[in-house]
């Protein structure tokens, strides 16, 4: 069978990786793809919100199944286009990725099933926000842009001044455009965050192995919010105990909750959870695969990637094993300086062979390109670094090692990925 994966992250290089390993694909089509996708799948310069533009790609190309990853083309019904079309697809539709478009909906959504989740109001104007903020005077508070962002629409306010500023950026500003016409204030949870990714076909929820992501772009988590700067996994954080209550909890009542309001979500369902005192509760949701989760949590499955995701489309998930293995994995991400704002593009990346990898680890592409058998840099987040052992302290040894070897001009990293955890194990 051909494939066609929709995307040009690193995510999709660690999808399209894991696909690889499948007995029943014959051939991977990637659309936009990146330099280090290229090396093995076949690239095809179709924009990821390109609705008409990827069915046409998906019927000329005869493929057979569609992966659709990005939280735009989920949000604007590509998956229900390439249906309609009689291309099969993981990933929900239109009216289930709603679940992470609009952060009202899911709050909403919290509130009436009964699923743990930080107290909230939501505003759709600026000057009520904003009073609503000053009468409460809590902080540090959280502010969230309804809509997507990537993954930056989540601002935490440590002062009023900060919280007026937030609100501005959001809805008078415009900083994200129409995600901010609506904004979500939300109490501040304390507490340890993981995520925690499912496989679902709507009648049957399989999590995978925990993830813990590193999102501010500086160490200590200081500095701005980014898509994700570092991840390990398994958390050592998130015990059995815990797994079940978020199982009883939380995750079979989301997708039950789902179901209800007519909205049944197949594909992979993404929970952001805080671990408090009082127990798990729902930072947020996503209705894709994380970005870098997915990076160290596919490298840990054992079972046939293609087989899962085909199972979630036809609803037997139930008929599956989902295997992980014991190991651990770490993924550190080598950005462009100045990342998540104004950076440079175009640097050379050296310490890759001419596949784009590097000996004793697995290079994901985020932001590259591939030009005369050399690959530069060519986005914010460049490259992820993952290595996998027997403990997480094996694993962040092995990654951080490597980022002595591989590297560009004016990169950045994080020194502190997963240090919190390294003695937790």
């Amino acid at each position: 069978m051909k494939v066609l994966v929709v995307g040009s992250g690193g995510r999709e290089h660690a999808v399209i990786m894991k696909l690889k390993e499948s007995k029943d694909i014959d051939e991977i089509v990637c659309a936009p793809g990146n330099g280090g996708i290229s090396a093995i799948a076949r690239c095809v310069n179709v924009k990821a919100t390109n609705i008409e533009g990827m069915k046409k790609l998906a019927l000329d190309e005869q493929v057979g199944f569609c992966v659709v990853t990005p939280d735009d083309p989920l949000a604007l019904g590509m998956v229900d286009a390439l249906e309609e079309a009689g291309i099969p697809c993981f990933g929900p539709r239109k009216d289930a990725a709603i679940i992470e478009a609009s952060k009202a909906f899911s709050k909403e959504l919290m509130k009436k099933y009964n699923i743990p989740t930080a107290s909230y109001e939501i505003f759709d104007d600026a000057s009520k926000a904003m009073a609503y903020i000053k009468e409460r005077n809590e902080y540090p508070t959280v502010i969230k842009a309804d809509g997507l962002a990537l993954g930056k629409g989540v601002l935490i306010a440590t002062s009023e001044q900060e919280a007026m500023d937030a609100i501005n950026q959001m809805m008078v500003d415009k900083a994200f455009g129409d995600s901010g016409n609506k904004v979500v204030v939300e109490e501040f949870m304390q507490g340890t965050e993981v995520s925690v990714l499912a496989f679902t076909d709507g009648k049957t929820i399989k999590p995978m192995v925990s993830s813990m992501d590193h999102k501010r772009a500086n160490d200590n988590d200081e500095g701005l919010n980014t898509g994700g700067m570092g991840t390990i996994a398994p958390s050592p954080l998130y015990t059995d105990d815990i797994a079940k209550t978020c199982m009883d909890a939380i995750f079979v009542p989301t997708m039950e909750a789902m179901n209800k309001e007519g909205r049944t979500f197949k594909g992979c369902l993404y929970f952001g959870l805080m671990l408090t005192e009082k127990g798990p509760r729902v930072v947020e949701y996503n209705c894709r695969f994380g970005d870098p989760e997915t990076q160290v949590v596919l490298p840990l499955l054992e079972s046939d990637l293609f087989t899962i995701m085909k199972a979630c489309h036809d609803e037997t998930l139930s008929d599956v094993d989902v295997k992980w293995s014991n190991e651990s994995a770490a993924c550190v991400i080598e950005a462009s300086g100045g990342y998540p704002l104004a950076y440079e593009k175009g640097f050379a990346i050296k310490g890759l062979d001419e596949n784009g990898q590097h000996e004793g680890i697995v290079v994901y592409h985020a932001g590259t390109k591939k030009e005369n058998n050399v690959y530069y840099t060519n986005g914010g987040r460049v490259l992820g670094l993952m290595a996998k052992g027997d403990t997480l302290e094996e694993a962040l040894d092995k990654a951080y090692a490597a980022t002595k070897e591989v590297g560009f001009e004016k990169m950045h990293y994080r020194t502190d990925i997963g240090k919190k955890l390294r003695k937790a194990q």
